[in-house]
């Protein structure tokens, strides 16, 4: 009978132990002038950009590596063109996709002086 009672009141501090736990890690609802908004905000958009730089800097390592450079000429936004495999030209922007261009696309890199 005592060892009964023992295991069921340790399961019942178990239980309240587990149940306070999970309350500490919620998310504070805001703060004055709504500071934990706007830092969620700004975090989430500098944690976009990051993605987005790595992302391009990874694609375009990869293509000077596996693809050639289209000498003298360069994209509408005036980054490299690289050749594929397949003959067929691209850049690539800002977020680090591939974009393919048609051939009135392609512009003539100006000559330095």
């Amino acid at each position: 009978m005592k060892t009964k009672f023992a295991m069921g009141l340790l399961a019942l501090a178990l239980c309240t132990a587990v149940s306070f736990n999970s309350n500490a890690q919620d998310k504070k609802k805001e703060t004055v002038g709504g500071a934990l908004d706007k830092t969620g905000k700004a975090i989430g958009k500098t944690a976009k950009k990051v993605g987005n730089k790595t992302a391009e800097v990874a694609v375009k390592g990869s293509a000077k590596v596996v693809d050639q450079t289209y000498k003298g000429k360069m994209a509408p936004d005036g980054t490299d063109v690289y050749i594929d495999g397949k003959n067929k030209k691209y850049y690539i922007n800002k977020k680090g996709a591939k974009v393919y261009l048609k051939a009135s696309e392609i512009k003539d890199r100006p000559v330095k002086h």
